[in-house]
């Protein structure tokens, strides 16, 4: 229940108002978010890639309204291509179809999609492509699909979402074509139409992907590259330590290399997971969202952990 009413107040834009006007909201965010500049948010990543952590940024913003919003949020993505190769800064990118055109206008999206793909492989920056709710599912599919056949399928990677029905047939598809994969339990509230009710389905799915992207690094000899610009195929995206540990069982019983896998988390989250993994010789890469769009992106990170949740409020009454 609890998740559900943060999950209705990340997408109010009448409690956005509200809690982006209070100076502790902005201060609490800043655990989760790295600013709200590129500025800052590089300078977060660059302190992250001094200790050995690769990164991944995300200029927060979801749905555009125009050809003219979906226009200019694929200029800014451009624009952190240009920066990270002008300061030789190792980051991939994430970004949601939505936020160029997906909803608005599939055709926008897909010139959007393609102008920075070029950006992109032309100065050696990996584009991981985010998956959203279910209704997104086969057009960021098929859109993904597109640019790879079209020469780009070094430089990007597709997310899959292990609470949905049909995940485990996607990445038997993927896995054939070679994609690099995110697995991610999934943030969004589904119907059981399409998607497991139970976290122990979810769960269980979760570990049955990751045994079928690891077996494909396996076989393919997947891995990081030296600087951590170019990801390996399997991306193991969790904070749940259970999860960590199968992945990191099953890698060893299979003789996978340390190099093969990488694991990825939310930048502020878990921190004592990310420096174990580091120490113990495998990648590890930090999802580093940043923007002044922080607000649905801050309370769905609230929804999803209640130590956050209490973090906050321990904040609001002091």
């Amino acid at each position: 229940m609890l998740r559900l009413v943060l999950t209705y107040l990340s997408q109010a834009a009448w409690a956005r108002r509200i809690v982006q006007g209070w100076g502790f909201a902005n201060r609490t965010a800043a655990r989760f978010v790295a600013g709200e500049t590129l500025d800052e948010a590089i300078t977060v990543v660059k302190d992250l890639n001094s200790r050995g952590i690769y990164t991944t940024l995300d200029h927060l913003g979801e749905n555009v309204t125009s050809r003219e919003e979906a226009i200019l949020a694929a200029d800014e993505i451009i624009m952190i291509i240009n920066r990270l190769v002008d300061e030789g800064v190792p980051s991939g990118i994430s970004i949601k179809l939505s936020q160029i055109g997906l909803v608005l206008d599939p055709e926008i999206c897909r010139e959007n999609l393609f102008r920075i793909m070029e950006s992109a492989c032309e100065g050696n920056i990996f584009i991981r492509i985010d998956m959203e709710d279910s209704s997104l599912t086969q057009a960021t599919l098929d859109l993904f699909n597109s640019v790879r056949s079209e020469g780009f399928e070094n430089c990007t990677g597709i997310v899959i979402q292990s609470s949905l029905l049909r995940s485990q047939d996607d990445i038997k598809d993927l896995m054939s074509g070679s994609c690099k994969v995110r697995i991610c339990k999934g943030a969004y509230k589904e119907p059981s139409t399409v998607a497991f009710p139970k976290k122990k389905s979810v769960d269980e799915n979760f570990d049955r992907s990751t045994e079928l992207l690891l077996d494909r690094s396996l076989e393919i000899g997947s891995s990081v590259s030296p600087d951590g610009s170019i990801p390996p195929l399997p991306a193991i995206a969790t904070h749940d330590q259970v999860r960590v540990d199968h992945a990191l069982n099953y890698a060893d019983q299979i003789g996978l290399d340390k190099r093969g896998l990488e694991f990825q988390m939310l930048f502020g989250i878990r921190e004592d997971i990310q420096v174990s993994l580091h120490d113990q010789g495998y990648a590890v890469r930090v999802y580093v969202p940043y923007g002044s769009e922080w607000y649905p992106y801050f309370v769905r990170r609230l929804a999803e952990r209640p130590a956050n949740l209490w973090f906050f409020l321990s904040n609001f009454f002091r």
